[in-house]
């Protein structure tokens, strides 16, 4: 074949070389920047639903507790319209609180600020349900942890490291549950959401046990015998007692058997034998979140209980039981 006759194929060649090294890079460039979606599957799966807005529960606590102990206002004044019209907190106020401290913990309000508008507009959502957040509620929780009534009753507002144990108490019971419902998780926009928001989660829960860790030894005034540690070690085994599914939860300090691959005392971040983070169902949520043991029996930070569709059965399957 003459040079004249192969030409013709050379441009095509070329030509055909140039596309494909625009496209290549195109593509290239298109998923560096933006996350590549799945060819199969759904955004969101129909199952999705249920759990993604359970969550609002654990978020609609959180934002009140951290922007009221901040700030002294929470949602109704930040985000009304998140609120949906749902009943303000009871006892919510602004904490005595150190600078440093202050400034975290505003953060971490507006952060949940953000969770609940993040799932109300991709799955739905309910009205904020009453939550009760008076000192009184609090120290009838570390009560409970202790076995006994501590002497002053525990006031979470009266200063930073009390505010500091109260916090202990929330954010981790959402990061497990968080990762309770990742494997139940199937559309690839739910999954994106969920593991947006357990990332998140993680970093505030992380923040908060470093924060006590630097103080695990110390004694919390006025509970002359108590440490930081020991509020942190009753706290976590109350949970597991009301969760009543087995060891999940530790606190700061733990044997060096129980520490990570068996090597360390300390537990700035709790986790099982192989260090991933241990996992809740919603049942295990609401008997912690309720204070009751009891996922129909609403309670603790739920007086009323908890919204959504998976709340609302569980506690009407108590209602159902007593009519039978």
């Amino acid at each position: 074949m003459g040079t004249s006759q192969r030409f013709p194929q050379l441009i095509t060649f070329f030509a055909l070389s140039i596309l494909i090294f625009q496209t290549h890079h195109s593509n290239a460039f298109y998923f560096h920047c933006n996350p590549h979606l799945p060819v199969l599957g759904r955004p969101i799966h129909p199952t999705d639903i249920d759990l993604l807005q359970f969550a609002l529960n654990l978020e609609y606590l959180e934002t009140e507790w951290f922007l009221n102990g901040a700030l002294g206002y929470g949602l109704d004044n930040i985000a009304p319209r998140l609120a949906a019209g749902g009943p303000s907190p009871l006892g919510a106020k602004i904490a005595k609180l150190d600078n440093l401290t202050k400034e975290i913990i505003a953060e971490f309000g507006y952060q949940e600020v953000g969770h609940l508008r993040a799932i109300k507009s991709t799955v739905g959502g309910f009205p904020r349900p009453l939550i009760d957040l008076r000192a009184r509620n609090f120290a009838k929780i570390m009560d409970n942890a202790f076995g006994y009534n501590l002497d002053p009753p525990f006031n979470p507002y009266l200063n930073t490291i009390n505010y500091l144990l109260a916090s202990y108490i929330i954010p981790y019971v959402g990061l497990v549950g968080y990762v309770g419902a990742s494997p139940n998780i199937n559309g690839y926009i739910s999954k994106g959401l969920l593991t947006g928001l357990l990332a998140v989660e993680s970093g505030q829960d992380a923040v908060i046990r470093t924060l006590l860790y630097q103080k695990a030894e110390e004694i919390v005034p006025p509970y002359k015998n108590l440490t930081v540690a020991d509020f942190t070690t009753h706290i976590s085994c109350l949970r597991d007692r009301l969760g009543a599914c087995g060891d999940k939860d530790e606190g700061l300090i733990v044997s060096r058997n129980s520490g990570a691959e068996r090597r360390t005392s300390s537990n700035i971040l709790s986790a099982d034998s192989n260090s991933l983070a241990y996992r809740r169902t919603p049942a295990e949520i609401l008997r912690i979140v309720y204070g009751t043991g009891d996922e129909s029996h609403p309670g603790g930070f739920l007086p009323k209980g908890g919204g959504g569709k998976l709340a609302t059965e569980m506690r009407m399957f108590r209602l159902n039981d007593h009519l039978n």
